[in-house]
């Protein structure tokens, strides 16, 4: 899994987190304000498990403002799962030095593994191999697990809704 991603200090609070489940697809989305700011590239990466498992990140302006879980690997529950407890706040600029500013997209296949608690409140998803992480915060509910070369190794979506119920 090769998508580095670089830091800059978070001016205040991370930006809030808006979840939605649609019932009919299973898809769940989490939403952050589009950044105001920023030059860096527009569109998806998008990381597909070898289950057949869709994590699709949208960036704008080289700012994540999305998250997309459109089709959920096998979802291993934990009686309890909880977050690391070191966790830095920064924002998060993807530079995809390939793509002109623009529309940009990158696929990448690569095993991704789910966890939750046993409520589904606490969802992670390890990206490729287990490797050394450190944990930032991009948005009020939303964690990145970075490895030592700053390429996304998880990604923690905290205080998820309940799915609807029919």
């Amino acid at each position: 899994m090769n998508i580095a991603v670089q830091l800059e200090p978070c001016a205040g609070a991370p930006p809030a987190v808006q979840y939605r489940w649609d019932a009919d697809t299973d898809i769940l989305t989490a939403r952050l304000d589009a950044p105001e700011d920023g030059s860096g590239p527009s569109g998806s990466l998008e990381l597909e498990g070898n289950d057949g498992a869709w994590l699709i990140l949208d960036v704008v302006k080289g700012r994540f403002v999305g998250i997309e879980v459109a089709v959920w690997p096998d979802v291993r529950k934990r009686p309890t799962l909880s977050p690391p407890a070191a966790v830095e706040d920064a924002r998060i600029v993807v530079p995809l030095r390939s793509s002109p500013e623009g529309a940009a997209l990158l696929e990448v296949e690569t095993p991704i593994l789910a966890e939750s608690d046993e409520e589904e409140r606490v969802i992670y998803f390890r990206v490729g191999a287990r490797r050394d992480t450190r944990t930032v915060r991009f948005g009020r509910d939303l964690l990145l697990d970075l490895d030592p070369q700053s390429r996304i190794a998880g990604l923690w979506l905290l205080n998820v809704p309940p799915f609807p119920s029919a």
